[in-house]
């Protein structure tokens, strides 16, 4: 027993004949023909090469070009890369995947009884049977650690585990157990917290605590004393059986079931992830690292470690990495103080950045999206794509298990349709342990092109500094596609267009003079388009997500229009929105979690106020009604409750020969919607309430005898019922467009390529509904470029470049009535705005303003 306790793990090595997972009866397999990204000698440590991977017992055995049958086994499965992009696996080292679920009674990932719960252990909550587990691996993600929640300061063990599951991932058995990534659980890991949520959870005036960031580190402090005192006396009584013999002892072992797993952290037993925000966290966490002597691994969230890299440099045992989102920002005040450029800042200063989901805050199942974020903000491309690779391997202790493609590493690897970093792109085939993961995989023909690494050097060293010019003369050279409302125009690269701005409007495009005393920038393969919209986040209605003082506030049963609510012009969400070129905005009012209900107004996310000039571009845009799992609240309890009030108050409007006294009532906005002066949006995901709502628009018509405007907003199961709506006439946005099936009224959406042939907008498309693309909250919409960039890509040939545009743009415009809006300013990027490599350049929302960045 002392022996145990004195033992400090190490990593395990890759010097081994046979992966300890192998499931005997896998076939050998033979990769040919694959761009690999394999470790080399260069300062970041991977290049792109031409090779072929040969893989047995689980295990990589070979990379290297042309590998001859003769040096394999006589039986092996091959296949042919022809040419795409290999990796490793990805690792996402922040996540509660299987813990956390709909068909739950409640969450299992967080036990809450206390603020103070080191001794539980998230592997008893994971349940195998979660149908995530698939989703998540078909993005590509292999291998996650499963943390407790950070609702309080010491969440609990963690575990790291594949994504194979049972027979169908050649696995041989369906257990908890198989599931874990180490068979030989050379590490341990515990999750722990700082900040608000322990603070939200447990703190309660006179009661119990923490209830500041003081009270939380005395929770920590006292915690470790605790397990001091235990490992000291533990200590003592090896010493003293060392001398004496264990035989001869007059007591047993000092053991507290409850300490068991702090003592192993202070032993150096246990790697240590925590979730922090702010600077106060993360230097009251630095200073216990080195009053009780351990290590951390990563700061998770941590979105002001870029502000502070001197302070993680003084963590005991050295500097924590940093697990981030790229840019899912702003939600609470913790993370007000966010940037793009935070894993830039960190890399440059020597720290780790690495990338993660905390699943279901996102879904995993696209995590490699925020690697390719960071590159896109300026994260050198090799160091993004480690961070969700190679990175996250060696903080969990299994750098020389998974994360790479080299011999003696666990065979996890990924064969893409496309650059892993590129919009849009998906696994063709997925191996876990040497066993392929997808029977029937759908493979996407997507043309083949140049590898994003060989892009790098203009993407690292692009700046931005911006400068506002109203009555100056700006000119770009260099444009070689034009996608506006009034004109579309192509150029070759080697004769490109150039574009004149004058007092913030386009004064030539094409063959324009060139003054010597014009502002002029030059370009790289210049995209001009209409700026784009966000439509269905509380934009401009909130700010700061979990702070209710900037916030409109909800509205619940009642009624309002969101123009009164507009309360957030001049702040960090709309100033990131418009740097993207998202210069409009349309917004309802809330009416709980995920509900809207009212009346949305359109204004400009560049506006100083909105009182400025144009800052509104329509006061009433759409009366919205939410009939999702949020509608179950208030007067309407049941799904069939809010139908029917909804059925009742447009009947009543229908019916009713008599006009409102108040113009901005209920019932006289409903009168506009019967008239068709007004279009209607409902916020529905399940395929059956849609199927309700048709019903409703069926009955209306019958009594008013006009067209009723119905637009569905969210649609995760739209695809469902694609035939129906496009017989009804009734476009959708899609908010999100990807839908991730974590509550029941989305269950039956689609996952897209390899498991699924498409997901929603690709079925709309074909049935010929008119389709846009929404956001869910407001930190997304500076990514609706990159969503459209998703649709086009996978489109296969559904779209084209100038439609996937109007998915935000043109599209939303027509389906609210609001056709002229989309001519109305400018965007220019260098590259496409629907590729990760495009920048914007210049922006101009129609109100004589131009930004422009240099």
């Amino acid at each position: 027993m002392c022996a145990q306790l004195r033992r400090v793990p190490e990593d395990p090595s890759n010097d081994r004949d046979v992966n300890g997972r192998w499931v005997n009866g896998t076939k050998p397999l033979l990769i040919r023909n694959a761009t690999v990204w394999a470790p080399a000698s260069s300062a970041e440590g991977f290049a792109w090469i031409n090779a072929d991977v040969f893989v047995n017992y689980g295990l990589i055995q070979l990379v290297e070009p042309g590998i001859s049958d003769k040096d394999l086994p006589k039986h092996y499965e091959l296949f042919d890369a022809h040419g795409r992009p290999l990796t490793t696996g990805i690792v996402d080292m922040h996540s509660h995947a299987g813990a956390s679920y709909f068909t739950n009674l409640g969450h299992d990932e967080n036990e809450l009884s206390s603020d103070i719960t080191p001794y539980v252990k998230s592997l008893d909550a994971i349940d195998p049977l979660h149908p995530e587990f698939s989703w998540i691996k078909s993005g590509g993600v292999t291998t996650s650690l499963i943390l407790p929640g950070s609702g309080n300061n010491m969440g609990g063990e963690a575990f790291v585990v594949k994504m194979a599951v049972g027979n169908d991932s050649g696995r041989a058995e369906l257990s908890q157990k198989d599931m874990l990534a180490d068979p030989d659980n050379s590490w341990r890991y515990m999750k722990m917290a700082c900040g608000e949520n322990a603070k939200r959870v447990y703190g309660k005036v006179g009661e119990r605590g923490p209830f500041s960031r003081m009270g939380e580190a005395w929770e920590f402090r006292h915690a470790f004393e605790q397990a001091q005192a235990m490992v000291n006396a533990q200590n003592e009584w090896c010493t003293a059986a060392d001398h004496y013999g264990p035989e001869f002892m007059p007591t047993y072992l000092p053991q507290e079931l409850a300490w068991e797993s702090l003592g192993a952290v202070l032993r150096g037993q246990i790697r240590v992830n925590t979730h922090c925000y702010t600077i106060p966290d993360l230097e009251a966490y630095v200073r216990l690292t080195n009053e009780f002597k351990f290590q951390l691994r990563a700061f998770h969230h941590a979105h002001q470690t870029y502000l502070v890299p001197e302070v993680l440099k003084r963590a005991w045992g050295g500097p924590p990495a940093s697990a981030l989102f790229a840019d899912n920002m702003y939600y609470k005040v913790e993370s007000y103080t966010g940037s793009e450029q935070a894993g830039k800042i960190l890399h440059e200063n020597g720290l780790v950045p690495v990338y993660v989901s905390d699943n279901p805050v996102l879904n995993s199942q696209h995590v490699v999206m925020e690697a390719a974020k960071a590159f896109r903000a300026g994260l050198p491309y090799h160091v993004a794509l480690a961070g969700v690779t190679s990175q996250p391997a060696r903080l969990l202790g299994l750098g020389n298990r998974v994360g790479k493609v080299a011999p003696g590493f666990d065979a996890d690897l990924l064969v893409w349709d496309s650059d892993p970093l590129s919009v849009g792109a998906a696994p063709e085939q997925a191996w876990i342990d040497g066993a392929p993961q997808f029977k029937h995989p759908v493979v996407l023909e997507k043309p083949w092109a140049k590898l994003l690494a060989e892009e790098q050097h203009v993407l690292a060293d692009y700046t931005t500094q911006e400068i506002k010019s109203k009555d100056e003369t700006t000119i770009f050279t260099g444009i070689t596609n034009v996608q506006l409302a009034d004109r579309q125009m192509t150029f070759a690269s080697s004769e490109p267009a150039t574009m004149v701005i004058r007092n913030g409007e386009i004064e030539c495009l094409g063959e324009c003079a060139i003054t010597a005393s014009s502002k002029i920038v030059a370009l790289k393969d210049g995209h001009v388009t209409d700026p784009f919209v966000a439509f269905g986040t509380i934009l401009g209605t909130s700010e700061i997500d979990a702070q209710g003082q900037t916030q409109d506030g909800s509205i619940g049963d009642g009624w309002s229009r969101a123009v009164d609510g507009l309360l957030n012009f001049g702040g960090k969400q709309l100033a990131a929105a418009y740097a993207k070129g998202v210069t409009r905005a349309i917004s309802a009012p809330v009416a709980g979690h995920g509900a809207y209900r009212g009346v949305s107004a359109g204004f400009s996310t560049g506006a100083a106020t909105s009182a400025a000039e144009g800052a509104i571009f329509a006061n009433d845009v759409a009366v919205h009604y939410t009939l999702s799992l949020g509608a179950k609240q208030g007067k309407t309890p049941s799904i069939s409750a809010a139908v029917a009030a909804l059925r009742t108050s447009l009947l009543e409007a229908a019916n009713s020969n008599t006009t409102s006294d108040d113009p901005f009532s209920e019932q006289a906005y409903l009168k506009r919607v019967v008239a068709g002066d007004l279009p209607l949006v409902i916020t529905v995901h399940s395929a059956e309430t849609m199927a309700a709502v048709m019903r409703i628009k069926q009955g209306i018509e019958s009594v008013s005898g006009k067209s009723l405007r119905l637009i569905i907003h969210g649609g995760a199961e739209s695809h469902l019922v694609a035939d129906a709506l496009a017989e009804y006439d009734i476009p959708v946005i899609l908010a999100p467009l990807l839908a991730y099936s974590q509550s029941w009224d989305q269950r039956r959406s689609l996952t897209g390529a390899p498991l699924t042939n498409g997901t929603a907008i690709d079925h709309l498309l074909a049935a010929g509904v008119k389709v846009a693309i929404g956001a869910n909250e407001p930190w997304e919409s500076r990514d609706l470029p990159l969503m459209s960039g998703i649709a086009l890509a996978n489109s296969q040939g559904k779209l084209d470049y100038a439609s996937a545009l109007k998915l935000i743009g043109g599209n939303l415009y027509e389906m609210l009535g609001l056709k002229e809006e989309g001519k109305k300013g400018f965007v220019l990027f260098e590259g496409s705005p629907l590729q990760i490599e495009g920048r914007v350049r210049a922006v101009s929302d129609g109100s004589g303003k131009i930004s422009v960045w240099v």
